[in-house]
């Protein structure tokens, strides 16, 4: 898959801002305008932004297991 498409699910994924996404993946927030009329960025900044992305989907799981774990904590400290 190319790297322009993983990055637009990632945006629809996560409604994030494409400048705002640049700046955090790629230090850069015009990364993703740029992508569109058809940079192709440094095999290393591509592997960091591919990671980047991969991140973001494990830390939402996790995040998502906290929450659970939370409330599950928090129910048992009301039951007491």
């Amino acid at each position: 898959m190319s790297l322009l498409t993983m990055v637009e699910r990632h945006l629809r994924r996560e409604a994030v801002a494409p400048s705002r996404f640049g700046r955090e993946a790629a230090g850069d927030p015009r990364f993703v305008f740029d992508l569109r009329r058809g940079r192709e960025p440094r095999p290393a900044t591509e592997a960091r932004v591919r990671a980047f992305m991969m991140g973001q989907q494990s830390l939402g799981a996790l995040q998502g297991s906290a929450l659970v774990c939370g409330k599950r904590h928090e129910q048992r400290e009301n039951e007491k």
